[in-house]
């Protein structure tokens, strides 16, 4: 039987929990993730996870933040005053924010804190400074 190399195209269900047990995505419900190793589309230690395994295969891995969506930075944290968001803007801590880049490009980000006159967002990715556990199962290489 085949198993998982690099450069491989494969279909996987997953369920990606945090070290307390919540579960934060998992593709049971839905269709498998499709995609092919190799292409930087995946965090690297889900990839890693991935390799060797066979058709019909299950296992659970952990995934230190550093395979994952690393550290969170600091650089990645700004203050904005409270003037420049919308009139009708109550910010709360764990709020999502859209900012649109110089380009025009959009990146998300999370109010971090809030105080009297500004707050603080955050624009690391939602997970960085995680460690990661997922539960596997190769449904096929194709």
């Amino acid at each position: 039987m085949s198993k998982v190399k690099a450069d491989d195209k494969v279909v996987v269900h997953y369920t990606g929990k945090l070290s307390n047990g919540q579960i934060f995505d998992s593709s049971v419900d839905r269709e498998p993730l499709e995609v092919k190793l190799g292409q930087g589309s995946l965090i690297p230690g889900f990839e890693k996870g991935l390799l060797d395994m066979a058709p019909s295969d299950k296992k659970t891995i952990v995934i230190a933040k550093e395979e994952a969506y690393g550290e969170k930075q600091k650089e990645l944290f700004q203050t904005v005053p409270k003037s420049e968001l919308p009139e009708d803007m109550e910010p709360k801590v764990d709020m999502a924010l859209m900012a649109t880049n110089a380009d025009g490009s959009e990146r998300q980000l999370r109010v971090a804190e809030v105080n009297e006159n500004d707050i603080v967002v955050d624009a690391n990715h939602p997970l960085a400074g995680e460690d990661l556990t997922f539960e596997l199962e190769l449904v096929e290489i194709k």
